[in-house]
């Protein structure tokens, strides 16, 4: 009989002041915690869409920014970052999720979550305060790479 070790499960939580050096320290932190976890083949994609997500958050919201990284047992890694701003943008929001507002070819911003519908496997979206939950002001967005059935 041949048994198979479920792979390593962690949470890393980080809570990031309304800086503008918080996607730096952001990726500093995922470049860490994936380094030290051997989870160098999601590395760059982790690194990318996580910046992405907190200098939107440091842009949008006004006020601190949490993110929280979980590997899964079916090896995938899951990234959420949640900030006070309430708005879901695309691609997290309401179906169709996958419309980006298109970004004109010399605009100098913009591109950061189409970048998440090109390397992320899976990303979603959560108002919270206005839904089922009632738990407090913002949003959280979140976004899957790695595991099985992964390209």
């Amino acid at each position: 009989m041949v048994t198979v070790a479920p792979h390593d499960t962690w949470v890393y939580a980080l809570r990031l002041p309304h800086d503008p050096r918080a996607a730096r320290v952001a990726r500093m932190t995922v470049r860490s915690v994936l380094d030290s976890h051997g989870r160098g083949e999601v590395l760059d994609a982790v690194q990318l869409l996580t910046s992405e997500l907190v200098a939107n958050a440091y842009l949008y919201s006004g006020g601190p920014v949490s993110l929280r990284l979980t590997a899964l047992a079916d090896g995938r890694l899951r990234v959420g970052v949640w900030d006070s701003h309430p708005h879901v943008p695309a691609p997290f929001g309401e179906p169709p999720w996958n419309r980006v507002p298109p970004v004109p070819a010399d605009a100098e911003s913009g591109r950061g979550l189409c970048l998440v519908t090109e390397y992320a496997d899976r990303w979603g979206g959560l108002a919270l305060g206005d839904g089922p939950l009632k738990c407090g002001a913002g949003k959280l967005l979140w976004f899957e790479v790695g595991g099985k059935g992964s390209p």
